[in-house]
């Protein structure tokens, strides 16, 4: 069974960084997929960034050059690197995998290519 942890989430003021991790267990093919989602109070769940198996990755324009993804094999762990941090970006956010990669149709960043999700880490930014 596929297990997803998180942490690192955390209260920080605008312009400051916070590292999420997000450590997994469980089945993973050599070709899968990774990814970082958040969810605000009345809002749908939107992608953030994603990784694939080759280290292919893809952000949502509202953090691209800001926020980072990466993975160690080694460790199971996917990270979220996230700078300049804006109020906006205040939000649970959930670490996802699809350890097969189906669904290759389904965008990156779309939460429906994503089969097993953490129970998340809250984020709040201050202005």
């Amino acid at each position: 069974q596929v297990q997803l942890v998180e942490s690192g989430g955390g209260s920080v003021q605008a312009g400051g960084s916070l590292r999420l991790s997000c450590t997994r267990s469980g089945y993973f093919a050599s070709t899968h997929c990774m990814g970082w989602f958040r969810q605000a109070p009345g809002q749908e769940r939107e992608g953030v960034a994603a990784i694939d198996s080759d280290g292919r990755t893809a952000y949502a324009d509202s953090v691209k050059g800001r926020f980072t993804i990466s993975k160690d094999n080694d460790k199971a762990t996917l990270y979220l690197q996230m700078d300049t941090l804006k109020p906006d970006d205040t939000a649970m956010y959930y670490c996802a995998a699809n350890p097969t990669n189906n669904g290759r149709w389904i965008g990156f960043l779309d939460p429906r290519r994503y089969n097993y999700w953490g129970q998340g880490t809250q984020v709040t930014v201050s202005s």
